[in-house]
């Protein structure tokens, strides 16, 4: 008989400190392969997951995250083993204890109704469309399609096949390795061999279109309904020209592929994915009206998806980048000047509260736009006080050195005083560590 899964008290918390009920720091998840079949009309999702972990720790249980949904067989190296579940974790019971250093492979069948999890910046995770599905993991909603150490330190390689109903596009990381249409139903299977953290994992699905570019050298994928063609034309042509300046500015692109992804729905905010950007129906409005947007998370390929975080209270490093991004595209393409922008944004932010620790803004503020726009800030004072070709030096030197890595405040502040800024101690404590906006 296969031993079911049964109620359990939490395991102890050990995730980050802004998220501690989520994650374990005991192992390290090597890979996922990810089997998905999933009926859109009555959002019914059985899933099996393979996973290669070793162990960092002693450990005499592995406790996963899996938020809502069902767990059946566990396998541990092909032995059925014990599990139990809460709310949100799978735990797997041990024979033996797991000794530091060891690697195992769990083999877990699971199913459900997937839905998003309850979160302090409302509901993320999986997430029924109007007529298809959009995953939005960040910061926590990995665990709501796959058992996962759901901690965005913990960066693995992927492989994921999606079947789903006839009519649809199931699109996901990485490139597209597998395809078959057969009996009403179609299957994709991704890989994505880049380390990738859980939240940046994700599955969209939907009626589309797919058109095949070459943005600069980098094969790209844009998926889309296909009443919106002209609009998505239009407003994602910019693409490869801004491919080809960030390659230019950041160093090469860190992946071997990207895709972007547009909804019916309207979005509140677009997406970033490993490789992937996601972009509702409002941001391509025919006129190129959300094209800082489209900078913003194409320059997340290289900030926050190669070069990841050690820690969410460095969330920064993630988007004051990407919004500095947006103000070098405007430059580039013709538009107000980065300075410009700067000293525009900051005497609005200095007309707004004062209580914002740039370097540790606490969970509740980590997606406070005053931290995007607070970090990028905090860049161009950097760019100028080392000056542009310094800047732009360090720049290629943070994606190369971290690439598909992750990193921490203290590794920026050691590389800005490699290329000449003074008084790096004073410079990173006025803008990280007081609340006061410094001047420019």
């Amino acid at each position: 008989m296969t031993p079911k899964a049964t109620r359990a008290t939490p395991p102890p918390a050990s995730g980050d400190p802004y998220l501690p009920t989520i994650g374990d720091s005991g192992y390290h998840v090597e890979s996922y392969d990810l089997t998905l079949d999933y009926r859109v009309q009555t959002n019914r999702l059985q899933g099996r997951a393979r996973i290669r972990l070793v162990a960092l720790r002693d450990l005499d249980r592995i406790a996963l995250d899996f938020s809502g949904l069902r767990a059946g067989r566990v396998l541990l190296d092909g032995v059925l083993a014990r599990s139990s579940v809460t709310p949100h974790k799978l735990v797997v019971g041990l024979v033996s204890p797991l000794g530091e250093g060891a690697s195992v492979e769990l083999d877990i069948e699971y199913g459900g109704a997937p839905h998003p999890r309850t979160s302090a910046w409302g509901p993320v995770g999986w997430e029924e469309l109007t007529d298809g599905v959009l995953v939005a993991g960040q910061p926590s909603g990995a665990s709501t399609w796959f058992p996962c150490n759901d901690r965005p330190d913990d960066k693995a390689a992927y492989r994921i096949s999606v079947t789903t109903d006839g009519g649809y596009e199931p699109v996901a990381n990485g490139a597209l390795v597998g395809s078959t249409d057969r009996g009403g139903r179609v299957t994709r299977i991704y890989a994505q061999p880049e380390p990738t953290s859980s939240y940046l994992a994700t599955v969209q699905i939907g009626r589309y279109r797919t058109v095949d570019r070459v943005l600069d050298g980098v094969p790209a994928r844009i998926c889309f309904p296909p009443s919106m063609e002209r609009r998505v034309a239009h407003d994602l042509l910019p693409l490869e020209r801004m491919m080809e300046f960030f390659n230019e500015e950041f160093g090469p692109y860190p992946f071997a592929s990207f895709t972007a992804v547009v909804t019916q729905d309207v979005l509140e905010i677009p997406l970033e994915a490993q490789a992937m950007a996601i972009f509702g129906s409002n941001h391509t409005d025919g006129r190129s009206g959300s094209e800082r947007l489209v900078a913003h998370e194409l320059a997340h390929q290289w900030f926050g998806n190669s070069v990841g975080l050690a820690r969410w209270r460095d969330i920064w490093l993630n988007e004051g980048f990407a919004c500095y991004s947006e103000w070098l595209w405007s430059e580039h393409s013709g538009g107000p000047t980065a300075d410009a922008m700067a000293r525009t944004f900051h005497t609005r932010l200095s007309r707004l509260p004062q209580d914002l620790l740039l370097g540790d803004p606490g969970a509740a503020d980590m997606f406070d736009d005053r931290v995007y726009k607070r970090g990028a800030l905090l860049l161009h004072s950097l760019r100028l006080r080392i000056g542009d070709a310094r800047f732009r030096d360090l720049l290629h030197a943070w994606t190369d050195r971290h690439r598909h890595g992750t990193v921490a405040t203290e590794d920026f502040e050691t590389l800005a005083a490699e290329f000449g800024l003074a008084d790096p101690s004073a410079f990173f404590t006025s803008w990280l560590r007081e609340t006061r906006l410094p001047s420019l």
